[in-house]
């Protein structure tokens, strides 16, 4: 009886040192299937996002208020990236997004600047005023060999 006890005990504690790892591991993988956030996906193209990926942070006045959901290659080759925003931020009609690197050689990120309009983008709206990455090994090629 003393041994069915203590593997009872043991076995509970595996269970939930188990379920432990699991939590943490959808944590820090910013994964939750648990998660009641809704959100709101609007479109943008861009000439280049050289380094960005699916994933990334879309801040608003440094604060982050969604992630990059998808990218794909759209038409006349401009990348068309798709943003999925919290259902509580509002986005003007004539925000700018652009492509950042956080410090010299970050990670890539998406930033809106709001605009001045009092119309705010719906589900499914395309952000027209983009500016794109700046490519800082062109810049040096160009200014190494001349063509600055």
């Amino acid at each position: 009886m003393k041994k069915l006890n203590v593997d009872l005990i043991v076995g509970l504690f595996v269970v939930a040192g188990f379920l432990a790892f699991v939590y943490l591991s959808l944590q820090l993988g910013e994964f939750s299937p648990f998660s009641m956030e809704k959100n709101y996906k609007v479109t943008a193209e861009f000439t280049n996002i050289s380094g960005l990926k699916p994933g990334a942070v879309v801040e608003i006045a440094g604060v982050p208020v969604g992630k990059v959901a998808k990218i794909d290659l759209g038409k006349a080759d401009r990348a068309v990236i798709t943003l999925s925003i919290k259902q509580q931020v509002q986005i003007s009609e004539d925000a700018i997004a652009s492509v950042r690197t956080q410090g010299i050689i970050g990670d890539k990120y998406v930033r809106i600047s709001q605009g001045g309009a009092e119309e705010y983008l719906k589900e499914g709206s395309v952000i027209t005023e983009t500016e794109s990455v700046v490519d800082l090994e062109e810049l040096v090629s160009k200014y190494i060999f001349g063509k600055v």
